[in-house]
């Protein structure tokens, strides 16, 4: 093959040479190692359903990453499978990193310079790529047909082996390494359907240093010859993959261990092109794993132990069926974030709280584990536990205030605030605040039975009645004054203060838990006090 005339650029860098091909750009000679390249990092997820809790973890390392050296972060939509796209599932994408804090530096909603950032518009520049590789020996035309490799899958099955498409039986099959040129040239002008497969060589060791797993080879003789470009105009995410990483000048590809089967094909895809020098680095992260048993983590164990599994509530298009979220069941986005950062992910010390900016601060990719990291359901309500505890009354009455709304309570903002800060120690999320403090908002309609039972006694009405009488006689309306007044009432009565505490309670919330008790009276007021208290002398029969 006559190669393309070459451009010779000379700056301040050192001499670097290049070889135009239409749009594209093969680089044969990288600027001199002398020049540190900036770090460059991708999250390339395909809008095939709602972003999993996995593909935000690898978002996240991609960010910290970047974060910590002073790189940048892009998010790149890869939608070269059209059959599998799914509605909304792009928007999901960029609604989830936004609600993880996660925001992108360029890429799909963001915009950049190395654009258009999504794969379905950068359709035009994978065919230059693609023929260069038949052109130069890389890749070879395939025409069997669908039914024709079904065919030869069977004929395997039944065989007990598998059928592969690959250096072992290519030379048998219809492409354009067995056909004649004028054939090849006939087929392709007639519009029949093809792909284009990579020529995978014979027995060459691929070998090269994962960051995360060191040392890694393959063998080519166990590697199949894969597609890259289909007839249809569109690549596959192989092909598409490493020329978009090789524009968008990304320095590190961080992705999960499922991808660590396809690095021997996008290292030589490098190297067939012409840009290994540009390569980025490898780094394969763990799988999530179940909280039981052998496996990765899925939404059916989610659905089965009654966790969520993906960020954002998600509906699916088609069924209608909901799927629930960490947003919607009331997580806090940094409890989320730190949560995910310690699955795979070991700092070297003993600390487990972190702000983003000291995950940034203290991230290391050489940390991250090489086996499956366990996920605890458990670990990520403490988790928001520990968020929940951090705010203050102030900044959970605002985010508590939305569910009062939705119960037709307006309160006083003083007063919620000062009620969200007696109760707060006892909850995981914003939501538990009503079930903690519904009492303050409305009386309670039953009593608990179980204290009813074994609080209240023959005479609890009548003593319950007499200290509700005293309590209008109290003046000065505030928690130290009426229990002044009820602790001089019980001693000049001479009556055990476990005979009318609990039945108060009980009167005043339904129950025998909550805040002290003269708090409660002085926040839900003098009146519904005494109201409540003689309500349930009058609802609470003895049998």
């Amino acid at each position: 093959m006559v190669r393309p005339k070459t451009l010779t650029i000379t700056s301040d860098m050192d001499k670097c040479i290049f070889q135009p091909l239409g749009n594209a750009i093969f680089v044969e000679n990288l600027i001199s190692t002398k020049m540190e390249r900036k770090v460059r990092v991708r999250f390339a997820p395909s809008p095939t359903g709602p972003l999993h809790m996995g593909g935000v973890r690898t978002a996240l390392f991609n960010y910290l990453f970047a974060k910590k050296h002073g790189g940048d972060f892009l998010l790149r939509i890869e939608d070269t499978d059209q059959n599998r796209y799914v509605p909304g599932a792009e928007e999901y994408i960029i609604e989830s990193l936004k609600w993880c804090g996660l925001v992108p530096d360029e890429g799909v909603g963001f915009g950049g310079n190395f654009g258009p950032y999504r794969q379905s518009e950068r359709k035009p520049m994978y065919k230059k790529y693609a023929d260069y590789l038949i052109e130069n020996g890389f890749a070879y035309y395939s025409f069997d047909s669908a039914e024709e490799l079904d065919e030869l899958r069977k004929q395997a099955e039944a065989g007990k082996q598998v059928f592969s498409y690959d250096l072992h039986t290519r030379n048998g099959l219809k492409n354009s390494l067995t056909l004649s040129p004028e054939e090849v040239q006939e087929r392709l002008q007639s519009g029949e359907q093809y792909v284009i497969r990579f020529k995978m060589p014979e027995n060459r060791d691929i070998v090269d240093e994962d960051l995360i797993r060191g040392r890694v080879s393959f063998n080519t003789n166990q590697l199949d010859d894969k597609v890259l470009f289909k007839s249809d105009g569109m690549p596959t995410y192989h092909l598409a993959n490493v020329v978009d990483d090789h524009l968008m000048q990304i320095t590190h590809v961080i992705r999960g261990e499922e991808w660590l089967p396809s690095m021997p094909l996008h290292i030589l895809l490098y190297e067939s092109l012409g840009i290994s020098e540009t390569r980025p680095k490898f780094s394969h992260l763990p799988l999530i794993l179940k909280p039981e048993g052998k496996g990765k983590l899925s939404k059916r164990d989610g659905d089965k132990l009654g966790f969520p599994v993906f960020p954002l509530l998600w509906k699916d298009p088609e069924t209608g069926d909901i799927s629930r979220s960490y947003r919607e069941d009331g997580y806090f986005p940094e409890a989320f974030i730190n949560m995910l950062a310690l699955l795979g992910w070991n700092p070297g010390t003993e600390q487990e709280f972190f702000s983003m900016d000291e995950l940034i601060e203290s991230f290391d990719l050489t940390r991250v584990v090489k086996s499956g990291a366990r996920f605890d359901p458990e670990k990520a309500k403490w988790f928001n536990r520990h968020y929940m505890q951090q705010k203050t009354p102030a900044q959970l009455s605002q985010l508590f205030l939305p569910i009062l709304k939705e119960k037709g309570i307006t309160p006083d903002l003083q007063q919620l605030e000062r009620i969200v800060g007696m109760i707060q120690e006892r909850c995981e999320f914003v939501k538990d605040i009503w079930a903690q403090a519904h009492f303050f908002f409305q009386a309670p309609e039953s009593y608990d039975e179980k204290t009813v039972k074994s609080k209240w006694k023959a005479d609890t009405s009548e003593k319950l009645q007499a200290i509700s009488e005293l309590f209008a006689t109290v003046s000065e309306w505030k928690a130290e004054s009426i229990k002044e007044a009820f602790s001089a009432f019980m001693t000049s009565k001479e009556w055990g203060f476990g005979a009318v505490m609990v039945p108060i309670r009980l009167a005043l919330v339904g129950g025998s838990s909550g805040p002290d008790l003269f708090e409660i009276c002085e926040l839900i007021g003098k009146e519904e006090t005494i109201a409540r208290i003689r309500k349930a002398c009058e609802k609470i029969v003895l049998n």
